[in-house]
């Protein structure tokens, strides 16, 4: 055969699409518009709608790690943007791939958290013919998302990404979602006819300080108030406004109260941080003002809140505020900001009896839980179990709680040393997210620990990836409180239908999570005696490898929190 001057056709199969430098792939727009953003990792699962992205992060140096479920890859895109404040990002493939990142989804879209999933489609040359894996994602994505659309065309790749970026960040933040059908995806175009937005010129600041009148309106109610409280809700996280909050309550002198996300943004045993003593604080305030919380069922609906205080509520989304209760005041804008400019307009007042009134209270209600939490028996009672965790916590630890019962009793005794360093599933209440979000928070804080407590049933759910923790060298303390039962469902049946009927449907295995962390690679040990709970952390912590710390509680041991839960009365 005669070799010609031309490119043979060996070489023509070798060549990549993108080598062309005059022409680009659909999956190679989107991994530019990621790059745009900000995005260094992308968490999927693979499929054959969706590999020209990965192609493209590979050329953009976006990491791709690679997870055993769809839910996980969502959870731990939502859990990223928690910890970095960066949206996150998951890719799967189309239909099974897509409805099985829908749980993920929702829950970001519940948390307020933003990221992106993208997922794969069928061919638009093959629209409505029955293609593999063809479903309505975008119909089915839009009530959970906040942005939901198809790419119609490879040129438009790079700009609808960045446009569904935007759209997380509109109001109070959370999860859009694009699809991209095969042919769009895989096509190349020429560069030329793209638009590919440049980083930091697509997105506008979302730092509203608020109505200049509201602002000092609440400075003045501050200023008259002998009792205010403020509760210190996921958004001031979320936003980044922790350093404003911590200004505006030390300098205006307001006792702080913090739920969700904005856990640790006092640090424990800092004068103005007050946690056991709320119910006591919201019964006896003149002001009260709630900051990036909805009234949902977490404040029962706001009823909890007596109609004698003035109550406050400041919010990133208009639809939030009044809602399910009238209030006096309301804000729309950003915690920090708004935060920041109260400061800037109060003035402080001396409230020292309030302060020991409210420690008072605090201090009774930890020495009546005091003995639990140093219970020796056996079983394990919860309580020990969660105490010894807190003092585990070092400084920089970042804690995880991913359970039903297990991880209420942890809500009133671990204590996270600083902002950022709580995270549980939000108002969805989805079990399943301990795992993902432990991978995404050391996969962005390689240096901080990590630190995650299971109930057994939430660990069953995505344990597998345990085994994506191993092979990506991603370890991580976990504690399993073992009680082989779904024990906050077991406790409302119990009180709804009796003894006779309360294991129906919410009894588990005695499964040894400890052994299947060794099967996977990772470090497992089991505890029986609540003295060597602290010394099976320090084993975990020192493997330097993912772990599972197997402890079996009591299972008649119910938290105080699901035993007061409404759905149960």
């Amino acid at each position: 055969m005669t070799q010609t001057a031309t490119e043979s056709s060996t070489e023509k199969i070798l060549r990549r699409p993108s080598e062309d430098p005059d022409t680009i792939s659909g999956g190679h727009l989107v991994a530019k518009a990621l790059k745009a953003e900000g995005v260094d990792v992308i968490f999927t699962l693979c499929g054959g709608h969706i590999i020209d992205i990965y192609d493209g992060c590979v050329d953009e140096g976006i990491e791709v790690v690679d997870v055993r479920h769809e839910q996980v890859a969502a959870h731990a895109a939502d859990g990223y943007a928690r910890i970095t404040g960066k949206p996150g990002v998951a890719v799967v493939t189309a239909g099974p791939g897509t409805t099985d990142a829908v749980t993920g989804v929702a829950n970001a879209f519940r948390a307020e958290s933003p990221m992106l999933l993208i997922g794969g489609q069928g061919a638009l040359s093959q629209h409505k013919m029955g293609s593999l894996q063809d479903l309505p994602h975008v119909d089915m994505m839009q009530p959970i998302t906040k942005f939901a659309a198809t790419v119609p065309h490879t040129t438009r790749s790079a700009d609808m990404v960045s446009m569904a970026f935007r759209e997380c960040y509109n109001g109070a933040p959370g999860p859009s979602f694009l699809e991209i059908p095969r042919d769009v995806l895989d096509a190349e175009v020429n560069l030329a006819d793209c638009t590919i937005p440049a980083p930091g010129r697509y997105r506008a600041s979302t730092k509203s300080a608020g109505d200049p009148a509201a602002i000092e309106a609440l400075a003045a109610l501050i200023a008259r108030s002998e009792k205010p409280a403020i509760l210190l809700g996921t958004q001031v996280w979320t936003g980044r406004g922790t350093d404003a909050a911590i200004e505006m309550v030390r300098t205006l002198n307001v006792p702080a109260f913090m739920n969700g996300a904005a856990r640790g943004t006092l640090p424990p045993g800092d004068p103005h941080h007050f946690h056991l003593s709320r119910r006591y604080a919201f019964d006896n305030a003149d002001l009260i003002i709630i900051v990036g919380t909805p009234f949902d069922f977490r404040m029962g609906y706001g009823r909890r809140l007596p109609q004698s205080a003035t109550v406050v509520q400041i919010d990133m989304d208009y639809r939030t505020v009044g809602k399910n209760r009238d209030i006096d005041l309301g804000i729309v804008g950003d915690p920090g900001a708004v935060l920041a400019a109260v400061t800037r307009a109060g003035s402080s007042v001396n409230r020292k009896a309030w302060f020991d009134e409210l420690r008072h209270e605090e201090t009774a209600a930890y020495q009546k839980r005091l003995p639990r939490q140093l219970s020796d028996a056996d079983p394990i009672h919860p309580l020990r179990l969660a105490h010894e965790i807190n003092e585990f916590l070092t400084e920089d630890s970042i804690f995880i709680g991913d359970g039903g019962d297990i991880v209420t009793f942890s809500g009133g005794v671990v204590q996270p040393k600083a902002p950022g360093h709580w995270m549980d599933p939000g108002p969805l209440g989805t079990l399943g997210v301990g795992v993902p979000f432990a991978m995404a928070a050391k996969y962005a804080r390689p240096d901080s620990e990590v630190v995650c407590l299971f109930g057994d049933g939430a660990f069953s759910l995505t344990g597998w990836d345990f085994e994506t923790m191993v092979r990506f060298n991603l370890p991580f303390v976990g504690v399993v409180g073992n009680n082989s039962s779904m024990n906050q469902i077991r406790y409302g049946q119990k009180r709804k239908y009796g003894e006779a009927r309360e294991r129906v449907g919410n009894t588990l295995g005695d499964v040894h999570y400890d052994k299947f962390a060794q099967m996977l690679g990772g470090y497992g040990e089991e505890v029986r005696d609540p003295a060597q709970i602290a010394p099976a952390l320090r084993r975990a912590r020192e493997s330097g490898l993912p772990s599972l710390i197997n402890v079996w509680v009591d299972p008649d041991a119910y938290a105080p929190g699901t035993m007061n839960q409404t759905m149960y009365k």
